[in-house]
């Protein structure tokens, strides 16, 4: 098939507003795959690069060659070229991956370059987000689309998932499960405007203390441990305490969830920043991470991911040592749930968790049944662009433009901050940002949608201002998170729950 039929398709996708309109384009262009095109085919229109990253940026794109006057160019052709720029390495990588870049980009229509550069940079900006890809895989194939989801939380891989549901049998859908040593997605949680919200729609629910820490997600099986982030990253080799106190753990085979944190000598945590340098480092330091473990996904030889979260936690805590399990409570009163919550804020942490007993483990999703409340407002947003500074700040990239999520992939603009920035965070979103960058307008600098950063506010307010009719109220920095990624940023929706109120 060639690369054109793909970039009509994508073309097609971002002109169509409405949801299933996007699903049956999507669906048209997956059927006609063939079986080696289609793992390429999907990956591509859900903005993935099946290789990954391999050193292409922004420097590399700036420069194009003449585009070629008729298309030519096969998905087969591009994977190809991809493929061998991701084996290159060693001295004059660079240059070759260059030149590979120009010869594959000389084979390119126009819009073909544009789709190419946009897949490459990471701003394939049409809609086709993954969760509306599974559902045009399930439209396209004739098998439920909650089996495509449920295959894909297990795999990781929809590409993987859109072969066997090529198929057109839900038991090919059906083998896959869960694997000791491959992790799957984490669940997460939605935020709540208040304890009280949060216990009217859950009732007796579990309230524990929310962590500022990095997600973990930990394999074991006969003594052999491994050790996961929230982005699928194998961490192990980087933790050897965290091995160590699992393996006092009262079990053969589990997948236990959890955070990371670093505890200093006062027994309250360390600041965010800290802890990722430790757990970002290789090399042994001073700061020692402890594991703390909210949930479990197997035990001994059983996936119990469907077992309501009341059963999974007494699993939990018939395996798992007092001191390596997040503290909570079990409770329907809203007095109750206030009081820990005071009391986790008074030991250093950041907010409660409170969960449903019914719900099962929704691998890979924001499901109802988690909730958040943190005492001051924090959103997960994305930098969008970045603006010189003055005076103190010349020369460092200093105020930031703040996006939230919306709907169709886009991300909406909230506002600017430059208040919390300390000159270590100034020296190294200076170096970050113009890894990310793409073009400049005056002093701006505008970047790809990729760095998650945390912000802390007072609220929201109505705005004319910013596109999405709101603005954040004394908006700080709280810290960059290196573990998140975009598409795990709030949305759109959230600001505007806040700016409602209950």
């Amino acid at each position: 098939m060639l690369l054109a039929e793909i970039v009509t398709s994508s073309n097609r996708v971002a002109a169509e507003p409405a949801r299933n309109a996007k699903v049956e384009v999507l669906a048209e262009y997956v059927a006609s795959l063939n079986d080696t095109e289609l793992p390429v085919g999907v990956s591509y229109l859900s903005g993935v690069v099946p290789q990954g990253s391999f050193g292409v940026g922004y420097a590399s794109l700036r420069e194009l060659p003449k585009p070629a006057a008729r298309p030519s160019l096969t998905l087969g052709a591009v994977d190809a070229a991809f493929t061998t720029m991701a084996a290159t390495a060693g001295a004059g990588s660079v240059e070759t991956r260059r030149s590979d870049i120009e010869g594959l980009f000389a084979l390119a229509t126009a819009d073909e370059q544009k789709f190419l550069m946009a897949l490459l940079l990471g701003g394939l900006r049409q809609g086709a987000s993954e969760r509306l890809m599974m559902d045009a895989v399930a439209m396209a194939f004739g098998v439920p689309g909650a089996a495509v989801r449920r295959a894909t939380m297990f795999s990781g891989d929809l590409s993987e998932v859109a072969v066997a549901a090529s198929k057109g049998e839900e038991e090919a859908l059906a083998a896959f499960g869960l694997r000791l040593f491959r992790p799957v997605l984490p669940m997460l949680a939605k935020p709540a405007a208040s304890i009280e919200a949060a216990m009217d729609k859950l009732g007796t629910a579990a309230v524990e203390r929310k962590l500022d820490g990095a997600r973990i997600q930990v394999h074991i099986a006969n003594e052999q441990v491994a050790v996961y982030t929230r982005n699928l990253n194998d961490v192990t080799d980087r933790v050897p305490e965290l091995v160590e106190a699992v393996l006092t753990f009262d079990v053969s085979a589990a997948v236990f969830d959890g955070e990371a944190i670093a505890v200093g000598p006062s027994g309250r945590p360390l600041p965010f920043q800290v802890m990722m340098g430790r757990f970002g480092s290789a090399e042994a330091t001073e700061v020692e991470l402890s594991p703390f473990v909210f949930d479990i996904l197997h035990l001994d030889g059983k996936d119990v991911l469907d077992e309501p979260t009341g059963d999974r936690l007494a699993m939990l805590d018939s395996v798992v040592p007092t001191q390596y399990r997040i503290p909570r409570i079990i409770t329907d009163d809203v007095a109750a749930a206030t009081s820990f919550f005071g009391e986790t804020l008074a030991a250093g942490h950041e907010g409660i968790m409170i969960k449903s007993l019914d719900t099962p483990y929704e691998a890979g999703r924001r499901g109802a049944g988690w909730l958040k409340v943190k005492p001051v407002h924090t959103l997960d947003l994305v930098v969008l662009a970045v603006e010189w500074g003055s005076g103190r700040r010349q020369g460092w990239l200093s105020n930031i433009h703040l996006g939230a999520r919306a709907a169709n992939g886009e991300f909406v603009m909230l506002g600017k901050t430059f208040k919390g920035m300390t000159d270590e965070m100034l020296r190294w979103q200076t170096e970050r940002f113009l890894e990310l960058e793409t073009h400049r307008k005056g002093r701006v600098v505008h970047l790809r949608p990729e760095q998650v950063v945390e912000i802390a506010f007072d609220g929201v307010q109505a705005s004319s201002r910013y596109p999405g009719g709101v603005a954040l109220r004394f908006a700080r920095v709280k810290g960059y998170r290196d573990d998140k990624a975009a598409d795990e940023a709030d949305t759109i929706e959230a600001v505007l729950a806040i700016l409602q109120g209950p």
